[in-house]
């Protein structure tokens, strides 16, 4: 059957971030230009659609397709990382030390980081031909949801701060289940159905993943956003960094692998 049992997967959730400590530097970074890159570029397309339609449930479920492509390739996307790689550390993986995931996590943003600015200027030159026309309808709305996602938390003050750490966690709760839907299922179709349902789940309710607003965020800056580098970092990327590392380890990692891997023992009832 392609379908694989939590056992099994669970297995392959801690071989893949074992994996990823032992790949090279050069590796590590090139795969997360890619993944950086081709999410980016899922983002334009989802925004373009909801532009265009006017529904952003349309837009949402379409999103998940650059996920699938960049996973299928076996690019790394920050957030999956953060849920993947402190796996082998906890099962004891030989090698596997604290500072080899953070030496992993600061490549794999590197990567994602540079992914993500090139495509920023690229579409910036897309939506302006060249900086010689004013923005196009798509540019602008990227640009305001820079304003909302940045100011709009700041005029909360804590209270939006937290926000935005909150949606940061469910947001990788979401995505980290996306990667381990890649693992669940041995078929290309299998994997692609058990990926995209929360991938959906998390861009149609707005939570924060560190990798999308490192594109969304910039190219706002370039076309004109109404916010700061200094708003962009404080009020979104770090809170939301923050909360994507506690929502992949605790609320999809650890809760698979206590379950399935480190089980307790089973009582028997008379």
């Amino acid at each position: 059957m392609s379908y694989l049992q939590p056992a099994e997967f669970v297995k392959k959730m801690v071989d893949s971030g074992e994996s990823k400590i032992y790949m090279g530097r050069r590796d590590t970074i090139i795969r997360g230009y890619m993944a950086g890159a081709i999410l980016a570029l899922a983002v334009v397309f989802a925004v373009t659609i909801t532009v265009n339609t006017g529904n952003a449930l349309l837009g949402a479920a379409l999103f998940p397709v650059g996920f699938c492509m960049l996973y299928l390739m076996s690019f790394d996307l920050l957030t999956g990382v953060f849920m993947l790689t402190p796996l082998a550390w906890l099962d004891g993986r030989p090698g596997v030390t604290i500072p080899r995931i953070l030496e992993n996590w600061g490549l794999v943003f590197i990567g994602n980081l540079l992914g993500a600015l090139t495509v920023a200027f690229i579409m910036a030159v897309n939506f302006t031909y060249g900086f010689s026309s004013p923005i196009n309808e798509v540019g602008q709305a990227i640009a305001h949801i820079g304003e909302g996602r940045t100011i709009g938390y700041r005029d909360h003050g804590f209270g939006g701060w937290m926000t935005l750490f909150i949606r940061g966690c469910l947001c990788n709760w979401m995505v980290s289940m996306g990667v381990v839907g890649a693992m669940v299922s041995t078929s290309a179709t299998g994997k692609i159905a058990a990926m995209w349902m929360p991938i959906m789940v998390f861009f149609y309710l707005g939570f924060e993943h560190s990798v999308v607003n490192m594109f969304l965020f910039p190219l706002g800056l370039i076309l004109g956003g109404g916010f700061t580098v200094w708003d962009y970092l404080l009020w979104n990327e770090i809170p939301t960094v923050l909360g994507n590392i506690v929502g992949g380890i605790a609320l999809t990692g650890l809760t698979l692998y206590t379950t399935h891997v480190r089980t307790q023992a089973k009582r028997e009832f008379v």
